[in-house]
């Protein structure tokens, strides 16, 4: 008897097409590293908030979202969570660094 699980397929689908969209826009050696540390620290944030003084875990999210930005200064293009924000307001945006675009 053969199952088939369409919700888990279209979830795995765009799982790699996300994580293929992630790597693309962190090809910078130092960003990948830096966003290694950057995202675990912000994600900590989260549960700081409830555990200890609030201001820990402001500074944990902020903290992470910092070292994301530097990142991305570093690599030439912008963080994912403007690009929409950019996009809605008709701003310019730089989703791939034009020095690895020719590679994608």
């Amino acid at each position: 008897m053969a199952y088939s699980f369409p919700v888990a397929k279209k979830l795995l689908a765009f799982g790699g097409r996300a994580r293929r969209n992630w790597l693309l826009r962190h090809q910078n050696g130092f960003n990948f590293a830096i966003h290694m540390i950057g995202i675990p620290l912000a994600f900590a944030g989260i549960p700081l908030l409830f555990v200890v003084e609030w201001h820990w875990g402001v500074a944990a999210i902020l903290g992470g979202y910092f070292l994301q930005w530097i990142g991305h200064r570093a690599e030439g293009n912008d963080m994912g969570e403007l690009i929409p924000l950019k996009k809605a307001l008709g701003l310019p945006y730089v989703a791939i660094s034009p020095r690895y675009e020719s590679k994608a």
